[in-house]
């Protein structure tokens, strides 16, 4: 009993992480306490059941009380968002031609991928507007902005202000929920960990080390240094508190998650503990699910050069800059691809003339690879999301000399 009293008294982090080291322990030595993967499923699950209405409510209440000024703050964090996911893309060419990696093919993968540039563009407007139900029912973020922000303005117009306090209620009641499902992440992770390790034991540290280092130093790199100077940028101040803040509190969730939607509720949280403004982070948040992709460009990046490489194909430092800004630009419609940014390595190799069979082997070696990549990518994507809506709205208040509250 006291050592519950003792665990409970600790912080979230600490508790996720004793949920970590808990479930590694239990999936190498308790391999048959299959009953403790329940407690990941449902973990991720309650938080993508409740993350569609908790967008659509947020969105729309922040729709009906938009102002010019909150619609600059939009278009600010929208741009960052781009901004950093070209970045990171050039950060991976310029590493990539300075630790230049190869790579061992595996069988040819058989999943679909999109044929090119105008497929994928397709394919995310094709979603813009879907039938809301539809769209709340399958997760489609891009449709359930579209579709908050239309009927938010619509409620602008007719609605009394009791029907604007109703939505304003029942976003307060899914975001005490969210705090809810949050409690219990140490008991999520330490589920999701026991199944990890229990399916891969840790083999999957050990194949491919050079091309998951590369990967890896590049994610960290563009975490701990390009992001940070970027919002150094913005803010004109030391931007480490923030960013560390973000990733402790939005990236370790995000990383064994693994899922930008089933983070999106952690993300609200965090801005609300940053004394965020909800009508603007409310919109961010979600939309940075969608196309603040910068582990999506780092890994398309990063697996198209090494396979250039390894073909001992020739390619210029400008040549690799602009194909893969392209591929940065795709990979914001890598969360409407099955399989997200893995499979938009094909479309990146297309633009340099690689056949398609060497194209699908690459995407088997991406998929092998997976637990760490997409861990990893995953966690820069969702704690950027935070970042750059945070950096944003700092920007304004160290104008005015407010204490913008970072820790």
């Amino acid at each position: 009993m006291s050592f519950i009293i003792t665990f409970l008294k600790k912080s979230l982090v600490t508790q996720i992480l004793i949920g970590l080291i808990a479930g590694a322990l239990a999936g190498r030595f308790f391999p048959e306490a299959d009953f403790l993967h329940l407690f990941g499923t449902i973990f991720v699950d309650a938080l993508k059941a409740v993350a569609p209405a908790l967008v659509l409510f947020s969105v729309m209440s922040a729709a009906i009380n938009a102002t010019g000024r909150k619609m600059r703050k939009f278009r600010r964090i929208i741009g960052l968002y781009l901004f950093s996911t070209l970045i990171a893309a050039v950060t991976s060419v310029l590493i990539c031609f300075l630790f230049p990696v190869k790579m061992h093919f595996l069988q040819a993968a058989t999943h679909p991928v999109p044929g090119g540039m105008k497929e994928v563009a397709t394919a995310l407007l094709s979603n813009l507007l879907e039938n809301p139900v539809n769209a709340l029912r399958k997760a489609n973020y891009i449709s359930i902005l579209i579709w908050a922000i239309i009927f938010g303005i619509a409620m602008r117009k007719h609605a009394t202000e009791a029907g604007t306090h109703v939505i304003a209620q029942i976003t307060e009641a899914l975001t005490t929920i969210v705090r809810w499902i949050i409690r219990f992440a140490p008991f999520g992770i330490m589920g999701i960990f026991f199944t990890t390790v229990t399916q891969n034991g840790l083999s999957f540290f050990k194949d491919y080390n050079l091309l998951r280092m590369t990967l890896t130093g590049t994610m960290i790199f563009v975490a701990l240094v390009v992001n940070p100077l970027l919002v150094f940028c913005i803010m004109r101040r030391n931007p480490y508190p923030l960013v560390f803040r973000c990733l402790k509190d939005s990236g370790v969730t995000a990383f064994f998650t693994r899922s930008s939607a089933a983070n999106i509720p952690v993300n609200m949280q965090l801005c609300e503990e940053l004394k965020l403004d909800k009508e603007v982070y409310s919109v961010s948040i979600p939309l940075g699910a969608t196309i603040n992709m910068n582990g999506a460009a780092i890994t398309i990046t990063v697996m198209a050069l090494t396979t250039l490489h390894t073909l001992g194909m020739d390619i210029s430092l400008t040549g690799a800059i602009m194909v893969s800004s392209l591929a940065a630009l795709a990979s914001c419609g890598a969360s409407g691809v099955a399989g997200g940014s893995i499979l938009l390595i094909p479309l990146a190799l297309s633009m340099f003339g690689v056949d398609n069979e060497i194209a699908m082997q690459v995407v088997a070696v991406g998929f092998a690879m997976g637990v760490v990549q997409d861990a990893l990518e995953t966690a820069l994507n969702s704690s950027g999301d935070v970042l750059f809506t945070a950096a944003a709205e700092y920007r304004d208040r160290l104008k005015k000399n407010k204490d913008p509250l970072i820790l």
